[in-house]
């Protein structure tokens, strides 16, 4: 890859160790994967062994205690490499709403064996099949009954529940009719799948055009104790909107790993492909396309640094982190789009590995938030705009 595409200057140590474990998993591995179905248990374990699934873990339970800024860093080299962050993605943005709102003996029973490796920590289960992005609309409710609440309901698009062993859920603990704000009456929940599956608790896997690992969840009178609730009864979305935020940003930083992706592909086939006597990048037609995606990497990249830093100083980043989830998935769907043109036919050819990763990029533009709900975000809550829905 070029020095112009390599990424930035910032973690030069992660960066490289993040390749070196990639390296070990190049495109064969990922096709295999797709024709089996099955998950990345090898690669995410090389992860979790070098400790760069616990890098946003506090020290003081076993982890590096890193910068949000660090932990995009790891996922952008991932999806730089042409390896998939989705498989482990999620232990990266839920830790940020454990560590801020979890209870002091949540966080001391469950960040230690997350460090390590011994629990997985990879799903969120936030939307339905009925409310979509309409999360103050969600239909899953938890009924206290004396120490445990009782949960029934169901979730849809729901990431890794198989391969996870522990899971935050998004549920109503009393009704809009209640009164207060529509938002108000939600709570978050920590679910440890290996107790809850078989009682109360169904999982149905969703076969997908991408290897996400995408499941159903059917909640029947399952039932999870009141010590799991993570911060305040009732006031659940303001901490998921904690998660969301560390989400979005995190995964822009895929977004930028694909986009360096798709441009170091088309950047190189268009110097060596010739055609008519001359390398194709010599035509406008071939290097402009590409030199556009390559000026909007570049931009997007500025915005998620700032962004991350927002983050990490404990400012309000909602508007930033929502933007910086818009630019980078146009900017990396824009370079896989000037890859697949560059390519030609070729480009629809597996073992050239674009199409994959042209795949991903696509879903990247409607989760976990579309981009239209994003500007829809921008024009009421940015704006000032009439809300539109």
């Amino acid at each position: 890859m070029s020095t112009a595409l390599s990424g930035g200057e910032d973690y030069p140590e992660i960066r490289d160790a993040v390749r070196a474990i990639c390296r070990d998993y190049p495109s064969a591995y990922w096709r295999g994967l797709e024709d089996t179905g099955a998950y990345a248990t090898a690669f995410v374990s090389e992860l979790t062994k070098a400790g760069y699934l616990s890098a946003l873990i506090p020290e003081e339970f076993g982890g590096a205690g890193m910068a949000l800024r660090a932990g995009g860093v790891i996922l952008e080299e991932i999806h730089a490499s042409g390896c998939e962050a989705e498989t482990c993605h999620a232990q990266m943005y839920m830790m940020k709403m454990l560590v801020r709102h979890g209870t002091a003996a949540q966080k001391a029973r469950y960040l230690p064996g997350i460090a390590t490796g011994e629990l997985r920590f990879q799903s969120f289960g936030v939307t339905e099949p009925t409310s979509g992005s309409d999360t103050a609309s969600l239909k899953t409710t938890a009924v206290r009954d004396g120490n445990a609440y009782v949960v029934n309901g169901q979730k849809v698009w729901i990431s890794r529940a198989l391969h996870s062993d522990l899971m935050t859920l998004l549920v109503r603990t009393s009704p809009v009719e209640a009164g207060g704000k529509r938002t108000d009456g939600l709570s978050v929940l920590l679910v440890d799948i290996r107790d809850a599956l078989g009682k109360g608790l169904t999982i149905r896997p969703i076969d997908t055009m991408v290897n996400h690992q995408v499941n159903e969840l059917f909640f029947e009178n399952m039932r999870v104790p009141v010590a799991n609730l993570i911060g305040q009864e009732g006031k659940g979305l303001r901490h998921i909107f904690d998660g969301m935020n560390s989400e979005r940003i995190l995964i822009s930083h895929e977004s930028l790993g694909d986009a360096r992706f798709f441009l170091g592909k088309a950047t190189a086939y268009a110097r060596d492909r010739v055609v008519f006597g001359k390398p194709i990048g010599q035509n406008q037609g071939i290097q402009f396309p590409i030199a556009k995606a390559y000026a909007e990497w570049r931009a997007a990249d500025q915005f998620v640094r700032m962004a991350a830093a927002k983050f990490d100083a404990g400012e309000p980043c909602g508007e930033e982190a929502n933007i910086a989830k818009l630019l980078t998935a146009e900017a990396a769907w824009n370079a896989g789009e000037a890859c697949m043109q560059t390519h030609g036919g070729f480009a629809i050819a597996r073992e050239f590995d674009i199409e994959r990763k042209w795949r991903h990029a696509r879903i990247q533009r409607i989760a976990p938030i579309s981009t239209n709900l994003i500007l829809a975000f921008i024009g009421h809550g940015v704006l000032g705009l009439p809300k539109s829905y």
